[in-house]
């Protein structure tokens, strides 16, 4: 029997909270960090072993280091874990940042409450059983999870509405998770309707997909809006966003790293794995709506940052540009626009956890997060203002940095199929490209504040905090091959799976040659081996 390890990668961080919380009251204040700290560090270790061992290739395109056991027999429902090229790096994202989130200061003396570090911790595990969850029950359980330690981190903030924002957060998701939970139980329940007599229903994946793609069009599209709806929430996308920016305003620094930088990331990998894949018809038949809304949150999420007056909210709004550029890569329908939203997934959590991160260190030295209060810092603090610039450019997609790989995917993708939506969404780069740069200016340049007179540098604690979200930066942007090569057999065969489930959409060839390959049963359904899709054959084996 093989080693367990995405059984252990989603336990590990409950089980850390667990002991936390059990630790008595007389422990040393210290030993709670050093054990949230060091389950994460483990953590982070487990989650590259995976990353390298994983098997690359369009034969290995399939669910890996899968684990299985019955949980309500009678009903279907299964502990079923897996992972695939599009939900493999949004795990290791996770698994870096959290670390990083936990020990960065929630309050100004400095500590890290032990409640703090449980609820981060729960977050942890219930966001890895999201990204792992093979089972429609498993993963909505794991879903509405991440509800309430959410809550606890945000309002663990400092600011003076973070209450409101909490409870903002709280009801505006477990409002989204009820459209997700009616919408499970419906295909669940129709799929098991059409089985043949004597067939056991199960909320699988595989079982759902290979039964929902042949319910009738009106049904699909019924359902992947109740899907949608929850998902949409979660990212948030226009016109669902407005809990986020107060939410992560409001949240402590960690908090936002998590929220904007792992837990949006929900919503779009939903929508990915749990709504096009189980209704791939109706995925087709709605995408102009779904392109509509990312075109327009791309563009009007960089309006707003761009009239922003606080640092800290500017970066949270234009994480709602992010979102409509990713929506509108997935919803091109095609290799490279897929393999796009994927890789600006995992590039999203590094750019905008970065800067939040670094906003917190700003705020740290100044108190404040409004820009016409901010001024000068570079003088006084040349390597953060360095650092910021770095991390800034790979959120506006400079060359070399791992920016770019991502949107340039998106890009050329929608052209191919939708290209007036990506003609909307290139603008919304552009624009963001605007916005981040002034932001620098007001904040690291111009005329220098009096109170900037005795400000410390980036520490090497908070250096240290930041390489690794820095040498990510980098090396995908230099050397993003080792990403494409796991990321591209699974969207491969996605974007297979929904040709066969609807003929009429026809993918142009980039001319890279064609061939065929046999299609694992556990990852696309329905097709026969051998068959051979004109995405994945014109595109001959490269995004």
């Amino acid at each position: 029997m093989s080693f367990p390890i995405l059984d252990v990668v989603v336990l590990l961080p409950l089980g850390a909270a667990l002991a936390i919380a059990l630790l008595p009251r007389q422990a040393p204040m210290a030993l709670p960090k050093w054990l949230g700290l060091g389950s994460g560090v483990v953590e982070l270790g487990f989650v590259l072993w995976t990353v390298v061992a994983f098997k690359t290739g369009n034969n290995h395109a399939g669910f890996q280091f899968t684990s299985r056991e019955p949980w309500f027999g009678p009903l279907g429902i299964s502990w079923y874990l897996g992972v695939d090229g599009i939900s493999l790096f949004l795990v290791a994202v996770t698994a870096l940042l959290f670390p990083i989130a936990m020990a960065t200061r929630p309050s100004p003396e400095g500590a890290l409450p032990r409640s703090y570090l449980g609820w981060m911790l729960v977050l942890e595990s219930a966001c890895m059983a999201s990204f792992l969850s093979l089972d429609a029950f498993l993963f909505f359980i794991a879903f509405e999870v991440t509800l309430v330690p959410g809550y606890f981190v945000i309002l663990g903030g400092l600011g003076e509405r973070r209450a409101y924002a909490a409870t903002k957060f709280f009801l505006y998701t477990f409002a989204g998770s009820a459209f997700l939970f009616v919408g499970i139980l419906a295909t669940y329940l129709l799929v098991a309707a059409r089985l043949p007599a004597g067939s056991p229903a199960s909320f699988d994946i595989i079982t759902l997909a290979r039964g929902a793609m042949h319910l009738p069009l009106a049904d699909q599209e019924l359902l992947l809006v109740a899907f949608g709806v929850a998902f949409a929430v979660k990212m948030p996308l226009v016109p669902f966003h407005t809990w986020m920016p107060d939410a992560y305003t409001q949240a402590p620094t960690g908090g936002s790293m998590v929220l904007s930088g792992i837990l949006f990331k929900l919503g779009a990998y939903g929508i990915l794995r749990w709504g096009i894949f189980l209704f791939p018809r109706a995925a087709v038949d709605l995408a102009p709506l779904a392109l509509t809304l990312g075109a327009v949150g791309v563009v009007w999420g960089s309006v707003v940052a761009a009239m922003q007056r606080d640092l800290k909210r500017l970066v949270a709004y234009g994480t709602v540009a992010g979102v409509g550029f990713i929506v509108v890569g997935l919803f091109g329908f095609t290799v490279q626009g897929i393999t796009g939203g994927v890789v600006e997934m995992v590039n999203h959590g590094l750019s905008i956890g970065g800067l939040f991160l670094l906003v917190g260190m700003v705020w740290e030295r100044r108190r404040t997060h409004e820009l016409d209060q901010l001024g000068g810092l570079q003088t006084v603090a040349p390597v953060l203002g360095w650092v910021f610039m770095a991390v800034l450019l790979s959120a506006v997609g400079l060359p070399g940095l791992n920016g770019f790989i991502g949107e340039l995917l998106v890009l050329l993708g929608t052209f191919i199929t939708h290209r007036w939506w990506a003609v909307v969404a290139t603008s919304g780069a552009l624009l963001g490209a605007i916005y981040l740069l002034w932001a620098y200016q007001r904040v690291f340049h111009g005329p220098a504040k009096a109170v900037n007179a005795g400000i410390r540098d980036m520490t090497w604690g908070e250096r240290a905090a930041i390489a690794p979200l820095l040498a990510g930066i980098v090396f995908i942007g230099v050397y993003p091959q080792p990403l494409l090569s796991r990321i591209q057999p699974a969207v491969d065969h996605l974007v297979a799976h929904i040709e066969y489930a609807d003929p009429s959409l026809k993918i142009p060839s980039s001319g890279q040659g064609h061939g065929t390959f046999a299609v694992p049963a556990n990852q696309v359904v329905d097709v026969p081996a051998g068959t051979t899709s004109s995405a994945a054959a014109g595109r001959g084996g490269r995004p």
